[in-house]
């Protein structure tokens, strides 16, 4: 038990998000199972209110937080410099999947949970965040539209593969593997395929010059120009 006149504000935190972990495949996450938790992390009354104002959704970020920690503790520890992009990103997604840990029924009610209306914004958040741990955990310095279409493609593939593996009974998650293993092939493909375009079409107009050209009338005085020199 933790006395809270001795426990620090993070020792705090994490007694009560381990005690709710423990309660929530039963209890569900509701404020009812907090103050539970409350009580089985030994603190007083008021410090599930003190150090997650936000409630369930305070814990739930949280956890993210702590899961997502647990990932770039790991990418760090792994020779990056001599993978390939694509084991680099499913190194860190499988990390992110395995940080769930023995929790991943407390998962399960937490993924019924944010897709309450309430709890759409916070669950986007939180995937958003791993995507972006991830990359940057592996180096990604992107500063363009390429910083957002990585993480919102990442995203994607975090959100369905955290699906498929809390449905993957099995030891091994051979399923939920093969699940992520696919997704991340075709997220190659279609990075390929961008590629592809962009070289082909380097030497092409930029839209957005010609757009700003028809907007503010340059196209036109070039014409009106034209047409009057050969009056």
């Amino acid at each position: 038990m933790i006395g809270f006149m001795t426990a620090s504000p993070d020792t705090s935190r994490q007694a009560l998000l381990e005690a709710a972990l423990k309660l929530a495949p039963f209890e569900g996450w509701n404020a009812s199972m907090l103050s539970k938790a409350e009580d089985d992390a030994g603190l007083g009354g008021g410090m599930m209110a003190l150090y997650f104002p936000d409630g369930v959704m305070g814990v739930l970020d949280y956890w993210a937080g702590q899961m997502d920690e647990a990932v770039e503790t790991h990418l760090a520890r792994l020779d990056l410099s001599a993978m390939k992009i694509r084991d680099k990103v499913t190194a860190g997604v499988l990390a992110r999947l395995e940080a769930i840990g023995e929790y991943e029924e407390a998962a399960r009610r937490a993924s019924a949970r944010l897709a309450l209306p309430d709890g759409i914004g916070h669950c986007t958040g939180q995937i958003w965040a791993a995507a972006d741990t991830i990359w940057r955990a592996i180096g990604d310095r992107s500063t363009d539209v390429n910083f957002y279409s990585k993480r919102a493609i990442l995203s994607g593939v975090i959100g369905s593969s955290m699906a498929a593996w809390l449905s993957d009974e099995s030891a091994d998650k051979s399923q939920a593997r093969q699940f992520l293993d696919d997704r991340i092939a075709n997220v190659m493909q279609f990075e390929k395929f961008k590629w592809q375009v962009k070289s082909k079409t380097k030497d092409w107009p930029s839209p957005a010059a010609l757009l700003g050209g028809l907007r503010y009338g340059d196209g036109f005085k070039r014409r009106r120009r034209r047409r009057s020199r050969t009056l």
